[in-house]
């Protein structure tokens, strides 16, 4: 939708914007609506894809790789990794 202002603006530059929606989905976890937060997640979403775009990156590509046969820890599709490691 806005790959040529976002191109135009640079990976940098759009990654302040998505750090910036991040913060604002802060907020609204803490004391938003359900609606807020709703809006707050999509905006992050897409701020996200759209550096995954900029960056020539296909994000439902590497999603698939490192998420599609389950967790990369422990290789379930409902994680059982100790809850002191990652993920």
């Amino acid at each position: 939708m806005y790959l040529e202002k976002d191109a135009a603006r640079g990976i940098d530059g759009t990654f302040m914007w998505l750090i910036e929606e991040v913060g604002e989905l802060a907020a609204a976890l803490r004391e938003g609506t359900p609606e807020q937060q709703a809006e707050e997640f999509a905006d992050v979403l897409a701020w996200l894809v759209t550096i995954a775009n900029v960056a020539g990156v296909n994000l439902s590509a590497a999603v698939a790789a490192k998420y599609g046969s389950g967790c990369p820890g422990c290789g379930r599709l409902a994680c059982e990794c100790p809850d002191a490691g990652k993920p």
